[in-house]
């Protein structure tokens, strides 16, 4: 790590990740996007079209896109040609690292560490020989694997294997995902060579992170892999600058600097949904400062999407059906940010887009007062 660099302000640093995230809308196909050198989070279903709309990639229709279980066991969108090496990247760093993904609920098991998600990763391998339902997925992974790495489930009357391991395993044992409304069905991805031997490329991944939401320390690049800080030190990233943000050392690429430097928010209007990049960063305090404005944008359950007006985020939304082929689009600014007449505007024609993304004919929109 460098020595002490230079302060930079909160709104470089948002400007910067707009910038980098593409948000100005480059004009390219999904999997040619710079965000999916870290995947797009699919949660809830249908999501990670809506980010890739909102970059300007209409659809994520991109045969090279294939949707798996990665960061932390969530779904997301990547591309089918780096899954190879991204099984390597998300893989548990060693023992120690593989106990402390795995929760309470399996003590006992996750003692095993790096053995508990390699024997996960291979009875994935074994059972997902066609598309299945993940049920089905669940019990038969569950039959193969230790007693240690299930738990008692009271409503099936069986056991089943931990939901945490299950999800960080099945990329290493060459699964993929397919969704139809709430129904998930699992399939095997073609070719697959099975689970990494340990893990590899980890530093290029904290090196992605920097890049798309940099600046970050280590806890924040350790947050979004589910890994911890300490673990991520033996492969911390080399050719790092370093600044400071509201007096906080943070790292991004060195090559980056001048970019973060000259940044200067984008003006315009964008509807990003639950789980977008540009919502991923560990640092909330930074993307949205005030309390009452976080506890509007990250719930319990049920995320709304995200308002982000000349490059801050200014509210949120939701979307529902609103009967024949419509949809209706509600958008709540936080209070304090009154939409001036042009984002309006922009803001029917942002929900033009999350219509056409979700298939919809026609489109209503409402805005809430401040």
């Amino acid at each position: 790590m460098a020595t002490s660099g230079p302060e930079v302000s909160r709104e470089q640093v948002l400007a910067y990740r707009a910038a980098a995230q593409q948000l100005h809308r480059p004009g390219r196909a999904a999997a040619d996007l710079a965000v999916l050198d870290l995947g797009v989070q699919d949660t809830p279903y249908g999501s990670a079209q809506l980010a890739l709309a909102a970059r300007g990639a209409p659809t994520a229709d991109d045969d090279r896109l294939e949707l798996v279980w990665s960061m932390r066991g969530a779904p997301h969108l990547h591309r089918r040609a780096e899954l190879p090496g991204l099984a390597a990247a998300i893989w548990p760093l060693d023992d120690a690292d593989a106990t402390r993904r795995l929760p309470g609920q399996i003590r006992e098991g996750a003692r095993l560490g790096l053995a508990a998600f390699r024997v996960a990763a291979d009875a994935f391998a074994a059972v997902v020989t066609g598309p299945m339902a993940k049920g089905d997925v669940s019990r038969a992974v569950s039959d193969r694997v230790p007693a240690e790495l299930t738990y008692d489930c009271e409503p099936c009357r069986a056991r089943h294997i931990s939901g945490a391991l299950f999800q960080q395993a099945g990329l290493a044992g060459g699964v993929r995902l397919a969704v139809s409304g709430r129904a998930a069905t699992l399939a095997p991805l073609p070719g697959w060579s099975g689970p990494p031997e340990r893990a590899a490329g980890t530093d290029a991944l904290a090196l992605a992170y920097l890049r798309l939401l940099g600046p970050a320390t280590p806890a924040d690049v350790a947050g979004f892999l589910g890994t911890s800080a300490g673990a991520l030190r033996g492969v911390w990233p080399d050719g790092l600058a370093e600044v400071r943000v509201a007096g906080r050392r943070a790292w991004l690429p060195a090559d980056r600097l001048d970019a973060l430097r000259d940044a200067r928010p984008a003006p315009g209007v964008r509807l990003l949904p639950p789980g977008d990049p540009f919502l991923q960063g560990r640092d909330r305090d930074l993307l949205v400062p005030e309390r009452a404005h976080q506890k509007q944008l990250w719930r319990i359950l049920g995320n709304p999407g995200a308002l982000l007006l000349d490059g801050e985020v200014a509210g949120v939304w939701r979307a529902k059906a609103a009967g024949r082929g419509a949809l209706e689009v509600t958008v709540i600014p936080f209070e304090g940010y009154p939409l001036p007449a042009r984002a309006r505007r922009e803001v029917d024609a942002e929900a033009a887009v999350v219509a056409a993304t979700r298939g919809a004919a026609d489109v209503r929109v409402r805005v809430e007062p401040t």
